[in-house]
């Protein structure tokens, strides 16, 4: 259902709002998803040596963008490679961007951040939900059980925001007022927390664009069952409030993310796939500086890859030109060291650059890592 009212967007209305949350809040470093808590400040425009920057700068010349493991049927995503092994997956993170449905460009250790951020919520969260890894034998590579994967994206969101036509703010400013099943009251603005709490909003998995659909839609299409969505639905909104908390722990908010659910073909239990909060899948703020930057009428300080997005809808028409302009190369060179940052900020761990990326190497650490498995299988 659509409304004809639009959501008040005015610059004065939003910094009238977010001022007075400022008066009230008992520290500047107070965050809006907080409840009160206090964070550190995060220095994101001067992370990073001399050393980590040069790396990231000499990486622009390398990067994964192609892989060829030689075993295994493949298929090739925006981002990841997949080879069916039969009883077993093998995903290779590659350093292609992607967003709004397309490649946008390549970013230096990239695929290796995703990798390794997914390795440590996965196993920060298996009293949660089991996930389908079986191991990590590099960087950019994960071997996993192979699932039956739901043709549904389960995108929870927290805060009124978004820049592509599935987001949420995007549909509120066109006057939607019921979205995914979730009715929305008028007067929201952009980049607030949602006064009604965290939401699961899916979207199906397309070729092209993937559509908004409600819990009932799931459900009525056949997409899944209802048990199914139920389990899965609740598994994501813990799963994302863990993230928050945990996040919010380092200086940052966890502002909306997705997730994918399988049923293994080993064991018949539902077990989260892919990735898990990563900056390619989710997007991230920093925490201290969200009230005053909206108070003024500016995006929040974010750690994702929504800037390089913002760059490319404020440069061409992302979904409907044929050919899209070159990314510039000092902003894939920023993009690069802000998933470096969120890396290092997350997991509390330097990321090690990884040595050899090419797909012979990854040949050679998935094929020895697979006949360890199978001796112990």
């Amino acid at each position: 259902m659509q409304l004809a009212i639009a959501p008040p967007t005015g610059e004065r209305f939003v910094a009238t709002r977010f001022r007075n949350s400022l008066r009230s809040s008992t520290t500047r470093t107070t965050c809006a998803c907080t409840d009160g808590a206090s964070f550190p400040v995060l220095d994101v425009a001067g992370w990073g040596s001399p050393v980590t920057r040069k790396r990231i700068q000499d990486g622009l010349s390398c990067t994964v963008t192609e892989t060829s493991l030689g075993d295994g049927k493949k298929y090739r995503g925006k981002v990841r490679d997949t080879y069916d092994l039969g009883d077993t997956i093998v995903l290779v993170t590659t350093d292609r961007q992607s967003a709004f449905d397309r490649v946008l460009a390549s970013v230096p250790f990239k695929g290796a951040v995703l990798n390794l951020t997914s390795k440590y919520w996965f196993e920060k969260t298996r009293h949660i939900v089991p996930n389908a890894v079986l191991g990590y034998p590099h960087a950019n590579a994960v071997i996993a059980e192979k699932c039956t994967i739901f043709p549904v994206e389960f995108v929870v969101r927290g805060y009124m925001t978004g820049s592509t036509e599935t987001s949420i703010w995007t549909q509120y400013s066109k006057g939607v007022r019921n979205f995914c099943g979730h009715t929305l009251p008028d007067g929201l603005v952009k980049s607030e927390k949602l006064p009604m709490g965290n939401l699961c909003t899916p979207t199906t998995k397309e070729e092209d664009h993937d559509q908004p659909v409600s819990a009932a839609d799931v459900v009525a299409l056949g997409l899944m069952t209802e048990k199914e969505w139920e389990f899965c639905e609740r598994k994501a909104l813990e799963l994302f409030a863990f993230g928050q908390e945990q996040a919010s722990k380092r200086g940052l908010i966890l502002v909306d993310t997705k997730y994918e659910f399988g049923r293994s073909m080993r064991d018949g239990h539902i077990k989260v796939c892919d990735e898990m909060h990563t900056p390619d899948s989710s997007r991230y703020w920093i925490a201290s500086s969200y009230y005053e930057r909206v108070a003024e009428g500016n995006e929040p300080e974010n750690v994702d890859k929504e800037f390089l997005r913002l760059w490319f809808r404020d440069n061409c028409d992302p979904y409907n030109d044929a050919v899209l302009p070159e990314a510039p190369m000092d902003l894939v060179a920023e993009l690069s060291r802000r998933y470096v940052f969120l890396h290092d900020t997350i997991t509390g761990t330097p990321f090690l650059f990884p040595g050899d990326t090419t797909s012979a190497a990854i040949e050679r650490d998935v094929g020895a890592a697979l006949q360890t498995l199978r001796k112990i299988n």
